[in-house]
């Protein structure tokens, strides 16, 4: 995609959004358009001092948002998952201590509800 792609998909997307995950890639089906997110390769919060790998992603999750014109809107969500060097322990973002401690939109809020139900 390009930069002006980008920038309009990002205006379409919950605020806050774009800090955690990088858009790839979006397309229109039969059904409407999908909008595919992958988590950054950020460090989750008290692991910043913990050498860590990144072990892939959780399979993608579809979450619905508001329609954009008569059309279906897909969110396809892929969570990222590290291995801490030291002790080889699987860990990922805990985005109930991201949405406590940080100011985010109640928007954002409801999309990260989705992510988990």
């Amino acid at each position: 995609m390009n930069q002006v792609t980008d920038t309009l998909i990002s205006f379409l997307l919950p605020e806050g959004i774009l800090d955690y995950f990088e858009l790839t890639k979006a397309d229109k089906d039969s059904i409407g358009f999908n909008i595919y997110l992958e988590e950054k390769n950020i460090a989750p919060s008290g692991y910043q001092k913990h050498e860590l790998e990144s072990k892939g992603f959780f399979p993608e999750t579809r979450i619905q948002d508001f329609p954009i014109r008569g059309h279906k809107v897909a969110l396809c969500v892929k969570r990222r998952r590290w291995t801490v060097i030291k002790d080889g322990t699987i860990i990922s973002r805990d985005w109930d201590l991201v949405i406590k401690g940080t100011r985010m939109t109640t928007e954002f809020g409801l999309f990260l509800k989705g992510i988990f139900g």
